[in-house]
């Protein structure tokens, strides 16, 4: 009966046909094709690697083996991957041609064949190879009894050579463990850069062993020290990423200068009598570590030999940590206001013919050039570094635009056009917490411009950007996942891969995926749900939470004013995110329902306003034993009433005041309470409207 059974399992398999828009791979592969058959998981399921690889293949093959064994519980019999050619006979063969290398313009390219007994995958080096193993992770399938990999061919290719992420632990420190569980979602998400910001108002994060004041002074003791950096370096050349460190500067100084004042450009002018005679005296101004966010001006002195002669030093023993070819010096956000009143700036200005800020800022940026060439890097800034006399080495990193015609600074377009390699992050600030769609459908190509072939070329790719002013380790997760999984895919897949249903219906799985890496996304919002409610039942503080998204486009924190470096990051809008999923759905219903008013149509929306009445009841009672709760109340309110309104509108077909509505459904637009927004206005403004 036992034999019987397996093969009558094994033909059920055989034939059942998976069908591509029922597979969750992401980013989406150049090409797919599903053929006949299936691969049935057994518990002999073994791993070969062939080839002149980098010896990160078998790290990757066997992280591969370990999440497999741990989605099917079938207790692999093989554990580790150690050396070429172990096992001829095995089930999956990976074979890499050459070893690969970190850095741009690597071929990532590989082939992943399945076939009902056996699996082949061909890549020209191990980075194509380690993207082959997380494509077919994500091909995994299941019955009611077995695993199984539909056959298929797949050819697939990046279409960007740069395909970062930035994380800013500079603002908010972000623990070893936080860095690298990130690592491994980017290397499932086939994301090959990690720009660590790692300098700025708000502390200086890398032991200086020459340098020690600036750990001492400006770090508040939260820094990494060198091993640990070159342990995440390591760590993240494992999964062919490579590791471009940020130290802001000119601007964006607080930090460097609360540990070397003597550098600034601040200076207070002292009027001293002396006899008969008053003399003129400059005094240098103290700095301290900024605690709000913000632009701020201290701003290092470009006119004074020894601030290069520091940034030498420092640049000289950071630059060693990391293997990668790219530092980034930041170079944005200069308001030059320090510059502007120090009359030796102003000296040095005219003695160098330098018209203004722009240009003197370019004669800094240009002293550091060799600094760094020193230990073979190439310098990449912010799009504020361009200037007419700024080097064609340098990598321009667009954060305005795409478009030309930008005002303050340069653009992709321009950069491009005058001769630069550029990399785009505007459109892709995760920070700013709005919906996948808007950098789903940012392009780093820009649609209707004339670029030539080698204009084309100079565009690396993409970076989504994840500035930490409002994000703390047990958050910071939440801000950057899935959304961040949507920016991959824009970076890796062919342009014309744009279908949002698509998108939305493949992130539920990878969401839940990323927990398997330790993303913490899902999970600490239950943490943060048991402190909101003082440990009650939060099940109405979810319901809530899944209809509310937070302020967006840095409102939260208007002027910098309202939350500091040590403000709490553990309420209400620290728990919401944005595509809150309920707003999706009743958006949804509601389309459905406008376009036919059907009995079952009907229900879909009626059942959300009824579920909203009792979410505001039961936040109410919740309320009265945890004060955090309150704050929600006049919105949760709000939308009960609006609800209540419509019900009768819709369900009991009675005639309501168009003023009540009207006023009931504003009271639903604020942005008044608890930092968060109702994801639902737009859609109930629909409903009213029709």
């Amino acid at each position: 009966m036992k034999y019987i059974f397996i093969l009558l399992i094994s033909s059920f398999l055989a034939n059942a046909q998976v069908k591509t828009d029922q597979l969750n791979l992401m980013p989406w592969p150049q090409s797919i094709n599903l053929t006949q058959g299936t691969f049935v998981i057994g518990k002999g399921f073994k791993v070969n690697i062939t080839g002149n690889p980098n010896s990160r293949i078998f790290n990757g093959a066997t992280q591969f083996l370990r999440k497999l064994d741990g989605r099917t519980g079938l207790f692999f019999n093989q554990g580790f991957i150690t050396g070429l050619n172990e096992f001829p006979n095995a089930e999956l063969q990976i074979n890499c041609v050459q070893n690969g290398k970190i850095g741009l313009h690597e071929d990532e390219s590989y082939r992943l064949e399945i076939i009902s007994g056996k699996i082949m995958i061909n890549a020209t080096s191990d980075l194509g190879a380690l993207h082959a193993l997380e494509t077919l992770l994500q091909m995994l399938q299941n019955n009611s009894t077995s695993y199984y990999f539909p056959a298929a061919v797949i050819e697939d290719f990046p279409r960007f050579s740069w395909r970062g992420l930035m994380i800013d632990a500079a603002r908010h420190f972000q623990p070893v463990d936080v860095i690298k569980r990130n690592l491994d979602a980017m290397a499932a998400m086939k994301m090959n850069v990690f720009h660590w910001h790692l300098v700025d108002d708000q502390g200086w994060r890398i032991e200086m062993k020459k340098h020690p004041k600036l750990t001492e002074l400006a770090s508040d003791g939260n820094f990494y020290t060198q091993e640990e950096i070159k342990n995440i370096v390591k760590y993240a050349d494992q999964r062919g990423i490579q590791v471009v460190p940020e130290i802001d500067v000119p601007g964006h100084g607080s930090a460097i200068l609360a540990a070397y004042p003597e550098i600034g450009s601040k200076v207070v002018m002292l009027n001293v009598n002396s006899g008969e005679k008053e003399q003129q005296f400059t005094q240098v101004q103290s700095y301290a570590l900024e605690r709000n966010s913000g632009i701020f001006t201290p701003t290092l002195d470009p006119s004074n030999p020894k601030t290069y002669q520091l940034l030498s030093e420092i640049f000289d023993e950071v630059c060693p940590l990391f293997s990668g070819k790219y530092f980034h010096i930041g170079g944005d956000e200069n308001e030059g206001k320090d510059w502007d009143s120090n009359p030796k700036i102003q000296e040095f200005k005219k003695k160098n013919k330098l018209a203004n800020n722009h240009e003197l800022q370019t004669y800094f940026t240009m002293q550091l050039i060799p600094m760094l060439k020193k230990h073979n890097k190439e310098l990449m800034g912010w799009e504020e570094i361009m200037t007419k006399n700024m080097s064609k080495d340098a990598i321009i990193h667009s954060w305005k635009g795409t478009n030309e015609g930008v005002a303050t600074g340069s653009s992709l377009v321009n950069a491009v056009k005058n001769g630069y390699k550029t990399v785009l992050s505007n459109g892709y600030y995760v920070d700013l917490m709005q919906g996948v769609e808007s950098h789903y459908l940012n392009d780093p190509m820009p649609k209707n411009t004339t670029l030539s072939v080698e204009e084309k070329a100079r565009i690396l790719g993409g970076e989504a950007t994840m500035w930490s002013e409002l994000a703390s380790p047990m958050t910071i997760d939440s801000r950057i996942w899935p959304r961040t999984a949507a920016i991959a895919e824009r970076l890796w897949s062919n342009e014309n891969v744009t279908d949002l249903s698509s998108l939305r219906k493949r992130m539920k799985t990878v969401s839940f995926r990323l927990e398997e890496l330790g993303i913490t996304h899902i999970r600490n919002k239950a943490v943060l749900f048991r402190n909101i409610s003082n440990n009650q039942k939060s099940e109405a503080l979810e319901d809530f939470s899944n209809i509310c998204e937070p302020l967006k486009i840095y409102s939260r924190n208007i002027d910098g004013t309202e939350y500091k470096t040590y403000s709490p990051l553990t309420l209400f809008a620290d728990v919401c995110t944005p595509d809150a999923i309920d707003a999706l759905d009743f958006d949804a219903a509601v389309n459905q329902y406008l376009k036919n008013k059907s009995i079952e149509n009907q229900v879909l929306v009626t059942d959300f306003l009824k579920k909203w009445i009792n979410v505001n009841s039961n936040l109410m009672e919740l309320s009265t034993n945890a004060p955090l709760v309150q704050p929600l109340l006049p919105l949760s309110k709000s939308l009960a009433d609006l609800s209540e309104q419509l019900l009768l509108m819709i369900d009991k077909k009675q005639s309501v005041n168009p003023t009540v509505l009207k006023d009931l459904l504003e009271q639903c637009n604020s942005k008044n309470h608890a930092d968060v927004e109702l994801a639902v206005y737009k859609s109930l403004k629909k409903l009213i409207q029709a």
